[in-house]
């Protein structure tokens, strides 16, 4: 059996039926999926495996959705999935290379890179993000990865060699994978032990945020680099 279905049937096991924003729910023909707001609703349009990318695409008001784990997932769906080969795909789909990083995680193979050797590592009109501030940084990481609004996952990388944590305007709980990251409007709670929860790990500053870096330097004038 592949691992990362393996790592599924695991969780199954033991009634863990989120991740993300997604809520996985057994029935007799296997299992159903859909946004975990809409976990009780009778009125969601049924799609197919395969509409797993699109719905993941766009929110609720047609936007795109640069980023797969912000947490703007659209509302009003639900797929079935006849076995965990098919729940994997579509977590795939919706949360693609999460279930593959949570396995190498759990079976402490996973390794993380620190933001500054992410950024130092850059090159061509991404060299200058190495130029950020720390200052920057706290404020920056702060924003874009807060859970509220920015984006789902626990973040297990550091600032740099020295282990500090990217920013101080985080919570703890950004940084510790027991913690549920959705906080849902429909019942607002604190974070809170993740139970039921698959985390969604960052185990390196995305595409997206390095561009960001580089946005925060630009914007303070920085100089580019030297050849």
């Amino acid at each position: 059996m592949k691992e990362s279905r393996r790592l599924l049937d695991s969780l199954v096991a033991e009634k863990i039926s989120r991740i993300g924003q997604l809520e996985i729910v057994s029935s007799e023909e296997g299992f159903v999926l859909c946004h975990r707001d809409d976990a009780d609703r009778d009125d969601l349009k049924r799609y197919e495996i395969d509409d797993a990318l699109e719905i993941a695409k766009f929110d609720d008001a047609r936007n795109y959705r640069p980023l797969k784990t912000a947490p703007n997932l659209r509302h009003g769906w639900k797929i079935f999935a006849c076995d965990l080969l098919q729940v994997e795909k579509v977590i795939d789909a919706i949360y693609p290379g999460r279930i593959a990083v949570l396995h190498a995680f759990t079976s402490g193979r996973l390794t993380t890179t620190s933001l500054r050797e992410t950024l130092n590592r850059q090159s061509g009109m991404y060299r200058v993000s190495a130029k950020i501030s720390d200052e920057q940084i706290d404020g920056l990481v702060g924003n874009f990865c807060r859970s509220d609004g920015g984006c789902l996952r626990t973040i297990l990388w550091k600032r740099d060699t020295t282990g500090r944590i990217p920013s101080l305007k985080l919570p703890p709980e950004k940084f510790d994978p027991t913690v549920d990251q959705y906080l849902s409007p429909k019942e607002p709670r604190p974070a809170t032990a993740a139970t039921e929860s698959v985390p969604l790990l960052c185990q390196e500053a995305c595409n997206l945020l390095v561009a960001a870096c580089r946005d925060a330097v630009k914007m303070e004038g920085a100089a580019p680099l030297a050849s």
